[in-house]
């Protein structure tokens, strides 16, 4: 080592200027703040989404129709799918901790059930809502439905 190839130490420069320290640092005086006005002063803060008096992007663009916050999203799953479950399993009953464990559903999900396919076997079946003919296809093989 010689004074040829000396350099400071990892980290130790390269900081970001501190702005505000005096005339001497080369960012003093109005402290890369500009003249006068809002902007200037401390406390300032803009409203959100404002432009600097351009129209926002919120008020730009169009707005309409409804968007009803008590919706409930149902999860869909078929007869066809519940049959399919059922025979592979060999189950008699099939509730939503099954259609979880299957992975057709997550655990957050509410489930109905639709009368898309055919039901051939008596099954007990627990879910949140059921479509009217799902209901029917299912009382029409002795099996019984169960409203979560």
């Amino acid at each position: 080592m010689d004074l040829s190839n000396l350099k400071p130490a990892e980290g130790s420069k390269g900081r970001e200027k501190r702005i505000g320290r005096g005339q001497g640092s080369g960012r003093g005086g109005t402290s890369t703040r500009g003249h006068k006005g809002a902007q200037s002063r401390s406390g300032y803060s803009s409203k959100l989404g404002f432009e600097g008096g351009q129209m926002p992007l919120q008020r730009r663009l169009p707005k309409f129709g409804f968007t009803n916050l008590k919706r409930v999203e149902y999860k869909a799953i078929n007869l066809a799918v519940i049959e399919e479950l059922a025979a592979k399993n060999n189950l008699s009953a099939v509730s939503v901790d099954t259609l979880i464990e299957a992975g057709f559903v997550s655990k957050n999900d509410k489930v109905k059930i639709l009368g898309g396919g055919t039901l051939t076997r008596a099954l007990e079946v627990k879910a949140h809502a059921f479509s009217k003919s799902a209901a029917a296809a299912i009382e029409a093989q002795k099996g019984s439905v169960v409203k979560l």
